[in-house]
């Protein structure tokens, strides 16, 4: 595991130089996107329009801020992460068309997504769900704003940070998924287990009353069965 600084824009080979489990800080200019602005970025793709932003060798976070106006000027009031799984498909859609080096969001990606990092060359990085406040403070400047009409957290909150962080890589550019690497170590970790507990994963067995796994109850109580 190491530590690593990366500015915005990114190039192709900085952004292949992450790995999954790396601890990152992100600094200079990121987008917010959620569900509608997803939609209406790939509808603009499709019609052959020209976003009112460019989002080459950029970040796109999955954040629908809390933004409050004073004195004519925007200041973020709390920005957290929303599980990502749910823009796999058209999350790709902006790495492989629009080439987005950084993708940040909670939870994980699906295959979709995972490819297209790797293709193009990419990260996922992972931010820690209830520490809204603290990625707030690193918001310096909010740039500008884009779709307001779709309502607060849906609009595009051009965001300018500083080391927004500590992000790990979920996600790396050679297709290697951090919730996939814990998910195999657990269900191997969980075979062990059942050996050792003389337990039958195939099988489903009556808990009630409880018995705990491994005990001399439960082991007679299931050969007698």
């Amino acid at each position: 595991m190491r530590e690593t600084y990366v500015s915005l824009p990114v190039s192709e080979n900085d952004a292949r130089t992450l790995k999954v489990g790396d601890i990152v800080f992100v600094s200079g200019i990121v987008h917010t996107m959620r569900d509608m602005g997803h939609r209406r970025v790939v509808e603009m793709i499709q019609r052959g329009e020209k976003l009112p932003f460019n989002l080459k060798d950029g970040a796109i976070w999955h954040c629908g801020p809390i933004v409050k106006e004073i004195n004519d000027k925007w200041q973020i009031v709390s920005a957290g992460p929303t599980s990502s799984s749910r823009f796999t498909d058209l999350g790709a859609r902006l790495v492989r068309e629009l080439h987005v080096r950084l993708t940040i969001g909670k939870g994980t990606m699906g295959p979709p997504t995972i490819n297209a990092l790797r293709d193009v060359g990419g990260a996922y990085l992972v931010a820690t769900g209830g520490c809204a406040a603290l990625y707030a403070k690193q918001v310096i400047n909010v740039e500008t704003v884009h779709w307001l009409e779709l309502g607060m957290p849906e609009a595009t909150w051009v965001l300018k940070v500083d080391q927004l962080g500590p992000l790990v890589v979920g996600i790396d550019s050679k297709g290697t998924a951090l919730s996939q690497m814990v998910l195999n170590e657990a269900r191997t970790r969980i075979d062990d287990i059942y050996k050792e507990e003389n337990i039958d994963p195939t099988r489903t067995y009556v808990w009630w009353p409880k018995k705990i796994a491994g005990s001399k109850e439960l082991m007679e109580s299931v050969k007698g069965s």
